[in-house]
C-alpha cells in the first residue's frame, strides 16, 4: 500500500521507527511533503519520494522560484501542496493566489503532477486550476458538493482519516462515487488520524484503516481497492 500524502518529519519519533511501523502494517511506499527536507527523506529510504512546493499558509514569505531547482531532483514527483485556505487566513488572499499560481505556471513547465490544497476556498481554487496543464490531486479531499466537477475535470480524489469520522456522511458518499482510476487515500499524517486511532497522533501506517473504510463504502474487497490506488499513484505520480 502507499501512503501518498505524509508529512513524514512532523510525525512523533524517530522517522527510522515511523518508517518501520509503516511497514509492518503493509504499507511499503510514502509521498512526504515539504521542500528541501522532503527530499533529504526520500533520499534516506527506498519507499518514500517527496512532493515539494509553498502550502497556502507560507504563502506571504514564498518565493516561487526557489522550487525551480528542486523540480528536477529524481525523487521528486510532484508539486505541492499548494493551493488556497480561506478557513485560517494565515496569510493574505492575494498573496495566496499569487504563489498558487506561480505554482500552477511552474508545475506546467515541469510537467509534474499538482498536489492541491483547499479549504473554505473552492470557488477560487476550481477556477484557477483552469490553468493546470498537469494532473490534479485533489489532496484531503474536502469538497464533497463538487466531486462531480472533480470527475468531469478528469482529477484525482485523494481521501485522508476524516472520511472515517462518524459526521462525515457527505465524505463517506463522495468517496462511492469517485471513479476506480481516479481514487487515492492518505494519511495527511501527523494530522485527522483515521478511527480507531483518532485522538492520536498521525502515521503512514494508519492508512491502511482508511482504505478499509473507503473499500467497504466502495463495495470491494480492501485488497481490490489497494491494487486500484496503487495503480492509480503509479500513473499520477509516474512511480514506475
Amino acid at each position: 500500500m502507499i501512503d501518498t500524502h505524509a508529512h513524514l518529519d512532523g510525525c512523533e519519533g524517530p522517522v527510522e521507527d515511523v518508517v518501520e511501523r509503516a511497514a509492518e502494517a503493509g504499507v511499503t511506499r510514502i509521498l512526504t511533503i515539504g521542500r528541501e527536507q522532503a527530499i533529504e527523506l526520500a533520499g534516506r529510504f527506498d519507499g518514500v519520494r517527496a512532493v515539494v512546493g509553498w502550502h497556502p499558509h507560507e504563502a506571504a514569505e514564498a518565493e516561487v522560484e526557489a522550487l525551480r531547482p528542486l523540480l528536477p531532483h529524481p525523487q521528486v514527483v510532484a508539486l505541492g501542496e499548494c493551493g488556497l485556505d480561506y478557513y485560517r487566513d494565515n496569510a493574505p488572499r492575494d498573496d495566496q493566489r499569487r504563489v498558487f499560481a506561480g505554482q500552477i505556471a511552474l508545475a506546467n513547465e515541469a510537467r509534474l503532477p499538482l498536489v492541491i490544497h483547499t479549504r473554505e476556498a473552492a470557488d477560487d481554487t476550481f477556477a484557477m486550476l483552469a490553468a493546470a496543464e498537469v494532473d490534479v490531486v485533489l489532496h484531503c479531499f474536502s469538497t464533497p458538493d463538487r466531486v462531480d466537477e472533480a470527475i468531469d475535470r478528469g482529477w484525482y480524489c485523494s481521501f485522508a482519516g476524516n472520511v472515517t469520522y462518524p459526521s462525515a456522511e457527505e465524505l463517506r458518499e463522495a468517496a462511492r462515487r469517485v471513479p476506480d482510476d481516479r481514487i487515492l487515500a492518505e494519511t495527511d499524517a501527523p494530522y485527522l488520524a483515521p478511527v480507531p486511532m483518532r485522538g492520536r497522533r498521525n502515521e503512514p501506517a494508519n492508512v491502511m484503516h482508511t482504505l478499509r473504510l473507503l473499500a467497504s463504502e466502495r463495495g470491494v474487497g480492501p485488497g481490490v481497492l489497494e491494487s486500484q490506488v496503487e495503480r492509480n499513484a503509479d500513473r499520477v505520480f509516474r512511480l514506475r
